[in-house]
C-alpha cells in the first residue's frame, strides 16, 4: 500500500496542476506560494480590519435599534397617559359595546360552523342514501350488524322465557344457567 499520509503542500500543489484556478478562485489563493512572513502579516492586517469592521457595524446596529426601542418606550407611556382618562370616562359604554360586539361574532362564527357541520352530514348522508360509500360508512355497516345480531340475540331469548315461563311476562334473572340452557347442554351443580 502506498503511504496516504499527505502534506499541504503536496494536495494543493497536486490540485493546483490538475486543476487550473481561473477567474475569482486565482485571485482569491493568490498568496500561496508567496513567502510565508508576508502571508502571515497579510493574514493578521486583514483580520484586524475584519475585526475592526464587525464591531463598527455591530456597535451601529445594536446603537439603532437601542434609540427604536426607547422611542416605542416613550411611545407607549405618552399613549397610555393620554388614553387612561379617556377609557375611564367612556368605560360604561366601551364595555358593553365590546361585550356585545364579541357575542355577535361568537354567533355568527357558531352559526357559520354549525350549518357547515350541517351541510356536510346531510351530504353524507346522502351519498350513503343513494349507495355511494362515503368514508367511515363500513364501520356504519358493521355497527349496524352487530346491533341487528345482538337484537336478534334478545329477541330469541325473550321467546325462550315466554315458552320457559308460559308466556306470563315474569322476570326471570339467570346467568351462567341460562346461557347453557340455549345451547342445549345442562350444567350440573
Amino acid at each position: 500500500m502506498t503511504d496516504t499520509a499527505r502534506t499541504h503542500h503536496d494536495v494543493t500543489s497536486r490540485d493546483r496542476d490538475q486543476y487550473p484556478m481561473i477567474g475569482r478562485d486565482r485571485d482569491q489563493y493568490a498568496m500561496i506560494g508567496r513567502d510565508r512572513d508576508q502571508y502571515s502579516m497579510y493574514g493578521q492586517d486583514y483580520s484586524k480590519s475584519r475585526q475592526i469592521a464587525k464591531a463598527v457595524t455591530a456597535v451601529t446596529a445594536g446603537g439603532s435599534l437601542l434609540v427604536l426601542s426607547s422611542l416605542t418606550l416613550v411611545g407607549t407611556v405618552i399613549a397610555l397617559t393620554v388614553a387612561t382618562p379617556l377609557l375611564v370616562i367612556f368605560s360604561p359604554i366601551l364595555v358593553p359595546a365590546l361585550i356585545t360586539v364579541a357575542l355577535l361574532i361568537t354567533g355568527f362564527l357558531s352559526s357559520g360552523g354549525f350549518g357547515i357541520a350541517a351541510i356536510t352530514v346531510f351530504s353524507w348522508i346522502y351519498k350513503y342514501a343513494t349507495g355511494e360509500h362515503p368514508q367511515g360508512s363500513d364501520k356504519l355497516d358493521r355497527a349496524r350488524m352487530k346491533l341487528g345480531g345482538k337484537a336478534q340475540d334478545m329477541k330469541d331469548r325473550a321467546q325462550y322465557y315466554g315458552q320457559q315461563t308460559g308466556g306470563y311476562g315474569q322476570q326471570h334473572t339467570g346467568g351462567e344457567h341460562d346461557r347453557d340452557r340455549t345451547r342445549g347442554t345442562q350444567h350440573n351443580t
